[in-house]
Protein backbone atom coordinates (compact mmCIF):
# COMPACT_ATOMS: atom_id res chain seq x y z
CA UNK A 1 0.00 0.00 0.00
CA UNK A 2 2.41 2.41 0.79
CA UNK A 3 4.78 1.55 -2.41
CA UNK A 4 1.17 2.24 -4.32
CA UNK A 5 0.69 5.50 -2.45
CA UNK A 6 4.54 6.33 -3.29
CA UNK A 7 4.24 5.72 -6.82
CA UNK A 8 0.44 7.77 -6.93
CA UNK A 9 2.56 10.65 -5.53
CA UNK A 10 5.09 10.63 -7.78
CA UNK A 11 3.27 10.31 -10.73
CA UNK A 12 0.96 13.59 -9.53
CA UNK A 13 4.36 15.37 -8.60
CA UNK A 14 5.31 14.55 -12.57
CA UNK A 15 1.66 15.38 -14.07
CA UNK A 16 2.06 18.78 -12.09
CA UNK A 17 5.65 19.58 -13.42
CA UNK A 18 4.46 18.72 -16.72
CA UNK A 19 1.51 21.61 -16.66
CA UNK A 20 4.16 24.25 -15.15
CA UNK A 21 6.43 23.51 -17.63
CA UNK A 22 4.24 23.64 -20.47
CA UNK A 23 4.38 27.01 -22.48
CA UNK A 24 1.21 29.30 -22.20
CA UNK A 25 -0.89 30.20 -25.15
CA UNK A 26 0.99 32.93 -26.60
CA UNK A 27 -1.16 36.67 -27.62
CA UNK A 28 -1.77 37.20 -31.20
CA UNK A 29 0.74 40.01 -32.39
CA UNK A 30 -0.15 43.13 -32.83
CA UNK A 31 2.66 44.02 -34.99
CA UNK A 32 2.79 44.41 -38.81
CA UNK A 33 6.14 44.35 -41.40
CA UNK A 34 4.46 45.55 -44.65
CA UNK A 35 6.95 45.24 -47.98
CA UNK A 36 6.74 48.04 -50.12
CA UNK A 37 8.66 48.21 -53.75
CA UNK A 38 8.61 51.87 -53.96
CA UNK A 39 8.97 54.61 -51.32
CA UNK A 40 6.91 57.60 -51.40
CA UNK A 41 8.28 61.35 -52.10
CA UNK A 42 6.14 62.41 -49.38
CA UNK A 43 3.66 61.37 -47.18
CA UNK A 44 0.53 63.83 -48.03
CA UNK A 45 -1.94 62.37 -50.87
CA UNK A 46 -3.40 65.88 -51.25
CA UNK A 47 0.10 67.15 -52.68
CA UNK A 48 1.32 64.51 -54.64
CA UNK A 49 0.44 61.94 -57.47
CA UNK A 50 2.44 59.03 -56.63
CA UNK A 51 0.75 56.01 -55.84
CA UNK A 52 2.87 55.12 -52.90
CA UNK A 53 1.56 57.92 -50.70
CA UNK A 54 -1.61 56.47 -50.96
CA UNK A 55 -0.59 53.36 -49.70
CA UNK A 56 0.59 54.30 -46.73
CA UNK A 57 -1.22 56.92 -45.18
CA UNK A 58 -4.78 56.02 -47.22
CA UNK A 59 -7.64 54.87 -43.92
CA UNK A 60 -4.81 54.18 -41.93
CA UNK A 61 -4.05 57.76 -40.98
CA UNK A 62 -5.75 59.89 -43.69
CA UNK A 63 -9.76 60.23 -44.07
CA UNK A 64 -12.53 61.50 -46.17
CA UNK A 65 -15.99 62.60 -45.97
CA UNK A 66 -16.55 58.93 -47.04
CA UNK A 67 -14.48 55.67 -47.75
CA UNK A 68 -13.95 53.08 -50.00
CA UNK A 69 -14.47 49.79 -49.11
CA UNK A 70 -12.77 46.19 -50.09
CA UNK A 71 -15.00 45.44 -52.54
CA UNK A 72 -15.24 48.88 -54.01
CA UNK A 73 -18.46 49.95 -52.27
CA UNK A 74 -18.79 53.75 -51.37
CA UNK A 75 -19.31 53.72 -47.56
CA UNK A 76 -19.75 56.53 -44.71
CA UNK A 77 -16.01 58.37 -43.58
CA UNK A 78 -15.80 61.52 -41.44
CA UNK A 79 -19.68 61.77 -42.86
CA UNK A 80 -21.52 59.17 -41.08
CA UNK A 81 -24.80 60.00 -43.64
CA UNK A 82 -25.77 62.78 -46.36
CA UNK A 83 -29.30 63.59 -48.47
CA UNK A 84 -29.37 64.86 -51.70
CA UNK A 85 -31.36 66.95 -53.60
CA UNK A 86 -33.83 66.26 -56.09
CA UNK A 87 -31.85 68.23 -59.06
CA UNK A 88 -28.72 66.25 -58.06
CA UNK A 89 -26.56 69.27 -57.09
CA UNK A 90 -26.82 69.77 -53.57
CA UNK A 91 -24.79 67.43 -50.77
CA UNK A 92 -26.19 67.42 -47.45
CA UNK A 93 -23.69 65.61 -45.08
CA UNK A 94 -24.17 64.81 -41.66
CA UNK A 95 -20.69 64.92 -39.80
CA UNK A 96 -19.35 62.58 -37.02
CA UNK A 97 -19.00 64.34 -33.44
CA UNK A 98 -15.74 63.77 -31.47
CA UNK A 99 -13.71 63.81 -34.28
CA UNK A 100 -10.06 64.70 -33.56
CA UNK A 101 -6.56 65.19 -35.25
CA UNK A 102 -3.66 63.67 -33.90
CA UNK A 103 -2.40 66.63 -32.97
CA UNK A 104 -6.02 67.62 -31.05
CA UNK A 105 -7.51 69.90 -33.24
CA UNK A 106 -11.17 68.95 -33.44
CA UNK A 107 -12.79 67.65 -36.62
CA UNK A 108 -16.01 69.69 -37.73
CA UNK A 109 -17.57 71.37 -40.99
CA UNK A 110 -15.54 74.39 -40.86
CA UNK A 111 -12.38 72.77 -41.24
CA UNK A 112 -14.14 69.78 -43.90
CA UNK A 113 -14.69 73.37 -45.87
CA UNK A 114 -11.10 73.96 -45.48
CA UNK A 115 -10.10 70.96 -47.31
CA UNK A 116 -12.52 70.92 -50.02
CA UNK A 117 -11.78 74.49 -50.64
CA UNK A 118 -8.00 74.20 -50.60
CA UNK A 119 -8.04 70.84 -53.09
CA UNK A 120 -10.42 73.40 -55.63
CA UNK A 121 -8.39 76.35 -54.81
CA UNK A 122 -6.74 78.14 -57.99
CA UNK A 123 -3.58 77.47 -57.04
CA UNK A 124 -4.12 74.24 -55.82
CA UNK A 125 -1.29 71.24 -55.99
CA UNK A 126 -3.38 68.61 -55.26
CA UNK A 127 -3.12 65.92 -57.80
CA UNK A 128 -6.69 64.94 -58.56
CA UNK A 129 -7.49 68.84 -58.78
CA UNK A 130 -10.40 67.61 -61.46
CA UNK A 131 -12.23 66.05 -58.78
CA UNK A 132 -13.56 69.10 -57.40
CA UNK A 133 -14.38 71.45 -60.35
CA UNK A 134 -18.07 70.42 -59.91
CA UNK A 135 -17.99 72.12 -56.73
CA UNK A 136 -19.83 75.61 -56.10
CA UNK A 137 -19.70 76.49 -52.92
CA UNK A 138 -19.36 75.13 -49.76
CA UNK A 139 -21.24 76.34 -46.64
CA UNK A 140 -20.90 75.69 -42.88
CA UNK A 141 -24.63 74.99 -41.88
CA UNK A 142 -23.48 73.92 -38.25
CA UNK A 143 -20.34 72.61 -36.60
CA UNK A 144 -21.73 68.73 -37.88
CA UNK A 145 -23.55 70.00 -41.10
CA UNK A 146 -21.85 70.61 -44.57
CA UNK A 147 -23.86 71.77 -47.62
CA UNK A 148 -22.12 71.04 -50.78
CA UNK A 149 -23.26 72.82 -53.83
CA UNK A 150 -22.12 71.70 -57.61
CA UNK A 151 -22.31 73.66 -60.73
CA UNK A 152 -24.31 70.49 -62.29
CA UNK A 153 -25.48 66.75 -61.12
CA UNK A 154 -22.00 64.53 -60.95
CA UNK A 155 -22.72 60.89 -60.79
CA UNK A 156 -19.67 59.99 -59.61
CA UNK A 157 -19.34 63.18 -56.48
CA UNK A 158 -19.20 60.59 -53.34
CA UNK A 159 -16.80 58.46 -55.37
CA UNK A 160 -14.83 61.18 -55.90
CA UNK A 161 -14.87 62.20 -52.24
CA UNK A 162 -13.20 58.34 -51.26
CA UNK A 163 -10.27 59.23 -53.40
CA UNK A 164 -6.29 59.39 -51.47
CA UNK A 165 -6.66 62.94 -52.74
CA UNK A 166 -9.96 63.93 -51.00
CA UNK A 167 -8.94 63.31 -47.35
CA UNK A 168 -9.64 65.86 -44.63
CA UNK A 169 -6.63 67.97 -43.49
CA UNK A 170 -6.45 70.84 -40.91
CA UNK A 171 -5.62 74.22 -41.34
CA UNK A 172 -3.02 74.07 -38.75
CA UNK A 173 -0.97 70.94 -39.71
CA UNK A 174 -2.38 71.01 -43.73
CA UNK A 175 1.70 73.19 -45.17
CA UNK A 176 3.41 70.55 -42.90
CA UNK A 177 1.72 67.24 -43.94
CA UNK A 178 4.21 65.71 -46.33
CA UNK A 179 7.17 65.24 -43.76
CA UNK A 180 4.88 65.55 -40.52
CA UNK A 181 1.16 64.55 -41.87
CA UNK A 182 -1.57 64.93 -39.07
CA UNK A 183 -4.70 63.00 -39.88
CA UNK A 184 -8.01 61.49 -38.14
CA UNK A 185 -6.74 57.78 -38.49
CA UNK A 186 -6.16 54.98 -36.39
CA UNK A 187 -2.75 55.18 -36.51
CA UNK A 188 -0.30 58.25 -36.57
CA UNK A 189 2.87 58.61 -38.10
CA UNK A 190 5.99 57.46 -35.43
CA UNK A 191 9.03 57.75 -37.65
CA UNK A 192 10.15 57.88 -41.22
CA UNK A 193 13.53 56.57 -41.82
CA UNK A 194 14.40 57.92 -45.28
CA UNK A 195 15.22 55.27 -47.71
CA UNK A 196 14.28 52.02 -45.29
CA UNK A 197 11.32 52.27 -43.28
CA UNK A 198 7.91 54.18 -42.68
CA UNK A 199 6.51 52.92 -38.98
CA UNK A 200 2.72 54.06 -37.42
CA UNK A 201 1.64 53.83 -34.51
CA UNK A 202 -2.23 53.37 -33.29
CA UNK A 203 -3.26 56.84 -32.04
CA UNK A 204 -4.99 56.30 -28.51
CA UNK A 205 -7.82 58.83 -29.21
CA UNK A 206 -9.02 57.31 -32.33
CA UNK A 207 -13.11 58.36 -32.64
CA UNK A 208 -14.04 54.80 -34.37
CA UNK A 209 -13.18 51.06 -33.61
CA UNK A 210 -9.54 50.51 -32.15
CA UNK A 211 -7.69 48.51 -34.78
CA UNK A 212 -5.77 44.80 -34.00
CA UNK A 213 -3.28 46.37 -34.80
CA UNK A 214 -0.73 48.23 -32.77
CA UNK A 215 2.07 49.19 -35.12
CA UNK A 216 2.58 49.16 -38.70
CA UNK A 217 6.61 49.55 -40.42
CA UNK A 218 6.54 49.58 -43.99
CA UNK A 219 9.92 47.96 -45.31
CA UNK A 220 10.93 49.67 -48.58
CA UNK A 221 12.94 46.87 -50.55
CA UNK A 222 13.53 47.77 -54.12
CA UNK A 223 14.99 44.60 -54.90
CA UNK A 224 12.87 41.43 -55.60
CA UNK A 225 15.76 39.12 -54.81
CA UNK A 226 15.95 40.77 -51.53
CA UNK A 227 11.78 41.17 -50.97
CA UNK A 228 11.82 37.00 -52.01
CA UNK A 229 14.43 36.66 -49.00
CA UNK A 230 12.39 38.83 -46.41
CA UNK A 231 9.51 36.87 -46.96
CA UNK A 232 10.80 34.02 -46.66
CA UNK A 233 13.22 34.78 -43.36
CA UNK A 234 9.90 36.57 -41.85
CA UNK A 235 11.45 39.83 -41.70
CA UNK A 236 8.77 41.01 -44.17
CA UNK A 237 5.16 39.76 -43.00
CA UNK A 238 3.21 41.01 -45.81
CA UNK A 239 3.60 42.46 -49.68
CA UNK A 240 0.16 43.72 -51.08
CA UNK A 241 1.77 43.38 -54.07
CA UNK A 242 4.76 41.08 -54.58
CA UNK A 243 7.33 42.98 -57.11
CA UNK A 244 8.71 39.55 -58.43
CA UNK A 245 6.07 37.17 -60.12
CA UNK A 246 8.57 34.72 -61.15
CA UNK A 247 8.08 33.80 -57.19
CA UNK A 248 4.54 33.37 -56.87
CA UNK A 249 4.73 29.33 -57.95
CA UNK A 250 7.00 29.21 -54.94
CA UNK A 251 4.69 30.99 -52.22
CA UNK A 252 1.67 28.76 -53.61
CA UNK A 253 3.91 25.35 -52.72
CA UNK A 254 4.64 26.88 -48.70
CA UNK A 255 1.77 26.68 -46.18
CA UNK A 256 3.59 29.75 -44.46
CA UNK A 257 1.95 31.84 -47.28
CA UNK A 258 -1.53 32.86 -48.46
CA UNK A 259 -1.11 34.29 -52.38
CA UNK A 260 -3.99 36.33 -53.38
CA UNK A 261 -4.15 37.01 -57.23
CA UNK A 262 -6.50 40.24 -57.28
CA UNK A 263 -6.91 43.20 -59.50
CA UNK A 264 -6.17 46.45 -59.73
CA UNK A 265 -7.38 49.52 -60.98
CA UNK A 266 -3.66 49.66 -62.98
CA UNK A 267 -4.32 50.10 -66.71
CA UNK A 268 -0.87 49.68 -67.81
CA UNK A 269 0.05 51.39 -71.08
CA UNK A 270 2.73 52.44 -73.30
CA UNK A 271 1.58 56.23 -73.36
CA UNK A 272 2.45 58.37 -76.52
CA UNK A 273 2.82 62.11 -76.50
CA UNK A 274 0.23 62.95 -78.81
CA UNK A 275 2.09 66.66 -79.58
CA UNK A 276 4.79 65.49 -80.77
CA UNK A 277 5.84 64.94 -84.22
CA UNK A 278 5.63 62.23 -85.95
CA UNK A 279 2.66 60.45 -82.63
CA UNK A 280 0.42 63.29 -83.85
CA UNK A 281 -0.53 61.10 -86.74
CA UNK A 282 -2.66 58.64 -85.82
CA UNK A 283 -1.46 56.45 -88.77
CA UNK A 284 1.58 56.16 -86.37
CA UNK A 285 -0.23 55.77 -83.29
CA UNK A 286 -1.50 52.84 -84.93
CA UNK A 287 0.86 51.17 -86.02
CA UNK A 288 2.84 51.31 -82.73
CA UNK A 289 -0.16 49.54 -81.46
CA UNK A 290 -0.05 47.27 -83.96
CA UNK A 291 3.35 46.95 -83.52
CA UNK A 292 3.11 45.56 -80.01
CA UNK A 293 2.58 41.70 -79.06
CA UNK A 294 0.18 42.64 -76.20
CA UNK A 295 0.11 38.55 -74.98
CA UNK A 296 4.06 38.62 -75.29
CA UNK A 297 4.44 41.31 -72.82
CA UNK A 298 2.18 40.27 -70.32
CA UNK A 299 3.48 36.85 -70.45
CA UNK A 300 7.26 38.21 -70.21
CA UNK A 301 6.72 41.23 -67.98
CA UNK A 302 3.87 39.89 -65.44
CA UNK A 303 4.75 35.75 -65.94
CA UNK A 304 1.37 35.44 -67.27
CA UNK A 305 -1.00 37.05 -64.60
CA UNK A 306 -2.04 40.35 -65.82
CA UNK A 307 -5.63 41.11 -68.18
CA UNK A 308 -5.44 42.37 -71.86
CA UNK A 309 -7.37 45.89 -72.02
CA UNK A 310 -8.18 47.22 -75.31
CA UNK A 311 -8.76 51.19 -73.50
CA UNK A 312 -8.15 53.12 -70.54
CA UNK A 313 -11.03 50.89 -68.45
CA UNK A 314 -10.46 47.96 -66.29
CA UNK A 315 -12.24 44.54 -66.69
CA UNK A 316 -13.65 44.85 -63.57
CA UNK A 317 -15.08 47.59 -63.70
CA UNK A 318 -18.72 48.72 -64.87
CA UNK A 319 -19.42 49.05 -68.35
CA UNK A 320 -16.43 47.74 -69.83
CA UNK A 321 -15.60 46.89 -73.19
CA UNK A 322 -13.78 44.67 -74.95
CA UNK A 323 -11.47 45.87 -76.67
CA UNK A 324 -8.67 43.96 -77.53
CA UNK A 325 -9.04 42.59 -80.67
CA UNK A 326 -9.08 46.04 -82.35
CA UNK A 327 -5.27 46.30 -83.10
CA UNK A 328 -4.26 42.95 -83.17
CA UNK A 329 -0.45 42.29 -83.92
CA UNK A 330 0.33 42.68 -86.88
CA UNK A 331 3.85 44.14 -87.98
CA UNK A 332 3.46 44.22 -91.61
CA UNK A 333 0.33 46.41 -91.12
CA UNK A 334 2.25 48.26 -89.01
CA UNK A 335 5.00 48.62 -91.70
CA UNK A 336 2.90 49.60 -93.83
CA UNK A 337 0.86 52.38 -92.04
CA UNK A 338 4.50 54.34 -90.88
CA UNK A 339 5.01 54.16 -94.78
CA UNK A 340 1.75 55.85 -95.35
CA UNK A 341 2.61 58.39 -92.52
CA UNK A 342 5.87 58.98 -94.60
CA UNK A 343 8.08 57.87 -91.17
CA UNK A 344 11.09 55.22 -92.02
CA UNK A 345 13.62 54.95 -89.29
CA UNK A 346 12.07 56.47 -86.76
CA UNK A 347 14.15 56.80 -83.26
CA UNK A 348 12.46 57.34 -79.98
CA UNK A 349 13.46 57.37 -76.38
CA UNK A 350 10.95 54.93 -74.45
CA UNK A 351 11.33 56.19 -70.39
CA UNK A 352 11.05 53.82 -68.03
CA UNK A 353 9.69 54.68 -64.90
CA UNK A 354 11.44 51.99 -61.54
CA UNK A 355 8.45 49.51 -61.35
CA UNK A 356 9.72 46.13 -62.82
CA UNK A 357 5.95 45.54 -64.81
CA UNK A 358 7.80 48.63 -66.63
CA UNK A 359 11.49 47.73 -66.97
CA UNK A 360 10.54 44.22 -68.08
CA UNK A 361 7.88 45.31 -70.62
CA UNK A 362 10.09 47.65 -72.21
CA UNK A 363 12.80 45.42 -73.17
CA UNK A 364 10.33 43.16 -75.25
CA UNK A 365 8.93 46.23 -76.61
CA UNK A 366 12.11 47.53 -78.01
CA UNK A 367 13.00 44.22 -79.36
CA UNK A 368 8.99 44.16 -81.26
CA UNK A 369 9.17 48.07 -81.99
CA UNK A 370 12.63 47.30 -83.83
CA UNK A 371 10.86 44.55 -86.12
CA UNK A 372 8.83 47.67 -87.27
CA UNK A 373 11.23 49.62 -87.83
CA UNK A 374 11.11 51.59 -84.81
CA UNK A 375 14.36 52.10 -82.81
CA UNK A 376 13.27 52.09 -79.20
CA UNK A 377 16.33 53.72 -76.64
CA UNK A 378 15.53 52.89 -73.31
CA UNK A 379 15.95 55.24 -70.66
CA UNK A 380 15.23 54.05 -67.42
CA UNK A 381 14.89 57.05 -64.75
CA UNK A 382 13.90 57.31 -61.11
CA UNK A 383 10.51 58.43 -60.11
CA UNK A 384 11.54 62.10 -59.56
CA UNK A 385 13.04 62.75 -62.79
CA UNK A 386 9.64 60.60 -64.23
CA UNK A 387 7.43 62.92 -62.54
CA UNK A 388 9.01 66.38 -63.35
CA UNK A 389 10.39 65.75 -66.97
CA UNK A 390 7.34 63.22 -68.31
CA UNK A 391 4.41 63.71 -65.85
CA UNK A 392 4.46 67.81 -65.38
CA UNK A 393 7.34 68.42 -67.78
CA UNK A 394 5.53 66.11 -71.18
CA UNK A 395 9.19 65.83 -72.46
CA UNK A 396 9.23 62.09 -73.85
CA UNK A 397 8.07 60.65 -76.89
CA UNK A 398 6.90 57.11 -75.18
CA UNK A 399 6.60 55.76 -71.48
CA UNK A 400 5.29 52.79 -69.91
CA UNK A 401 3.21 53.87 -66.78
CA UNK A 402 0.29 52.14 -64.86
CA UNK A 403 -2.51 54.19 -64.07
CA UNK A 404 -3.72 52.86 -60.69
CA UNK A 405 -6.56 55.43 -60.04
CA UNK A 406 -10.44 54.15 -60.40
CA UNK A 407 -12.28 54.68 -63.69
CA UNK A 408 -10.21 57.47 -64.34
CA UNK A 409 -11.41 58.39 -68.08
CA UNK A 410 -11.59 62.18 -66.93
CA UNK A 411 -7.62 62.54 -67.47
CA UNK A 412 -7.99 62.14 -71.22
CA UNK A 413 -10.31 65.41 -70.73
CA UNK A 414 -7.53 67.62 -68.86
CA UNK A 415 -6.28 70.66 -71.32
CA UNK A 416 -2.47 70.04 -69.41
CA UNK A 417 -2.15 66.38 -68.90
CA UNK A 418 0.72 64.41 -70.27
CA UNK A 419 -0.59 62.72 -73.25
CA UNK A 420 -1.40 65.99 -74.71
CA UNK A 421 -4.44 64.72 -76.45
CA UNK A 422 -6.71 67.83 -77.31
CA UNK A 423 -9.74 66.36 -78.61
CA UNK A 424 -13.07 68.53 -78.64
CA UNK A 425 -15.09 65.73 -79.22
CA UNK A 426 -14.25 63.77 -76.07
CA UNK A 427 -14.06 66.33 -73.70
CA UNK A 428 -17.97 67.16 -74.97
CA UNK A 429 -18.10 63.37 -74.30
CA UNK A 430 -16.76 63.28 -70.90
CA UNK A 431 -18.74 66.06 -69.66
CA UNK A 432 -21.91 64.85 -70.30
CA UNK A 433 -20.35 61.52 -68.77
CA UNK A 434 -19.72 63.28 -65.98
CA UNK A 435 -23.06 65.20 -65.56
CA UNK A 436 -25.07 62.26 -65.90
CA UNK A 437 -26.11 60.36 -62.90
CA UNK A 438 -28.71 57.50 -64.35
CA UNK A 439 -26.75 54.09 -64.19
CA UNK A 440 -27.58 52.74 -67.15
CA UNK A 441 -26.98 56.02 -69.50
CA UNK A 442 -23.42 56.15 -67.77
CA UNK A 443 -23.03 52.69 -68.55
CA UNK A 444 -23.74 53.60 -72.45
CA UNK A 445 -21.30 56.45 -72.30
CA UNK A 446 -18.60 55.01 -70.46
CA UNK A 447 -18.19 52.91 -73.28
CA UNK A 448 -18.68 55.71 -76.36
CA UNK A 449 -15.64 57.13 -74.16
CA UNK A 450 -13.84 53.80 -74.50
CA UNK A 451 -14.26 52.87 -77.77
CA UNK A 452 -13.34 56.84 -78.74
CA UNK A 453 -9.82 56.60 -77.02
CA UNK A 454 -9.42 53.42 -78.84
CA UNK A 455 -10.65 54.54 -82.16
CA UNK A 456 -8.08 58.02 -81.83
CA UNK A 457 -5.47 55.43 -80.74
CA UNK A 458 -4.42 57.51 -78.12
CA UNK A 459 -2.03 55.33 -76.14
CA UNK A 460 -1.73 51.45 -76.67
CA UNK A 461 -3.32 49.95 -73.79
CA UNK A 462 -1.67 46.68 -72.52
CA UNK A 463 -3.22 45.12 -69.39
CA UNK A 464 -4.16 45.47 -66.42
CA UNK A 465 -1.14 44.95 -62.99
CA UNK A 466 -2.37 42.17 -60.95
CA UNK A 467 -2.26 42.24 -57.68
CA UNK A 468 -0.45 39.86 -56.43
CA UNK A 469 -0.45 39.71 -52.77
CA UNK A 470 1.60 37.37 -50.32
CA UNK A 471 1.73 37.03 -46.97
CA UNK A 472 1.75 34.94 -43.66
CA UNK A 473 -0.94 32.89 -43.40
CA UNK A 474 -2.09 33.65 -39.84
CA UNK A 475 -3.24 36.95 -41.31
CA UNK A 476 -6.64 37.96 -42.05
CA UNK A 477 -8.48 41.03 -43.38
CA UNK A 478 -6.29 42.20 -45.98
CA UNK A 479 -7.54 43.31 -49.47
CA UNK A 480 -7.36 40.76 -52.28
CA UNK A 481 -8.25 43.37 -55.10
CA UNK A 482 -7.52 46.77 -54.59
CA UNK A 483 -10.36 49.02 -56.17
CA UNK A 484 -8.08 51.89 -54.80
CA UNK A 485 -4.22 51.94 -54.99
CA UNK A 486 -4.00 51.55 -51.30
CA UNK A 487 -3.65 49.20 -47.98
CA UNK A 488 -6.35 49.75 -45.31
CA UNK A 489 -4.97 48.10 -42.27
CA UNK A 490 -8.18 48.90 -40.61
CA UNK A 491 -9.79 45.34 -39.79
CA UNK A 492 -6.06 43.17 -39.96
CA UNK A 493 -5.74 41.27 -37.53
CA UNK A 494 -3.20 37.86 -36.65
CA UNK A 495 -5.10 34.50 -35.55
CA UNK A 496 -4.00 32.35 -32.75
Amino acid sequence: MIRLLTKACLALVLVTASVAMAPLSAAPRTDLNVGMRLEPPHLDPTAGAAAAIGEIVYANLFEGLTRMAADGAIKPGLAESWTVSPDGKVYTFTLRKGVTFHDGTPFDAAVAKFALDRARASDSVNPQKGLFEPIEAVEVIDPATLKVTLKRPTGAFLFNLAWPAAVMVAPQSAADNKTKPIGTGPFKLDRWAKGSQVDLVRHPNYWGAKPALNKISFKIIGDPTAAYAAMMAGDVDAYPIFPANENIPQFQADKRFTVKIGNTEGKTIVAINNARTPFDDIRVRRALAHGIDRKAVIDGATMGLGKPIGSHYAPQDAGYVDLTGQYPYDPEKAKALLKEAGVSNLKVKLILPPPDYARRSGEIIAAQLKKIGVEAELVPVEWAQWLSDVFRGKNYDLTIISHVEPMDLDIYARDDYYFNYANADYKALYAELAATSDPEKRKALIEKAQRKLTDDSVNVFMFLLPKTGVWNAKLEGLWENAPLPVNDFTAVRWRD
